[in-house]
């Protein structure tokens, strides 16, 4: 059960790594086609299917693999931004109660 919550949460990266040995394995069978013809007209659709499906396979796997490390950097800034923004907020309160125990120590009236 952990595994199909962890590809749940991490299918980008899953199905970068998925890309991966897909284009492995399309690399490789091209590979094997070219390897066992002799003529060069022979062996371009062996380098057009196996060549380039492989390579925009492994692009496919880099731009999703990329997709989830910003996801990741986002999901971090997003709670720093928050942790700030807390931290701002209770200064400002506290700032307005030093003023309001500055003006009240001096007999200044409140405003409301």
């Amino acid at each position: 059960m952990e595994l199909f919550r962890y590809l749940r949460l991490q299918w980008d990266r899953a199905v970068a790594v998925g890309a991966v040995v897909l284009a492995a394995v399309v690399l490789l069978l091209g590979y094997l086609g070219t390897a066992r013809t002799e003529y060069i007209a022979g062996q371009i659709p062996y380098l057009i299917s196996g060549g380039l499906v492989g390579l925009m396979l492994l692009t496919v796997a880099a731009v999703l693999w990329i997709s989830a490390d910003l996801r990741d950097e986002w999901r971090v800034m997003h709670r720093q931004n928050e942790l700030l923004h807390r931290e701002q907020v209770e200064q400002r309160s506290a700032l307005v109660d030093l003023v309001r125990e500055e003006l009240a120590a001096r007999g200044v009236p409140e405003r409301t």
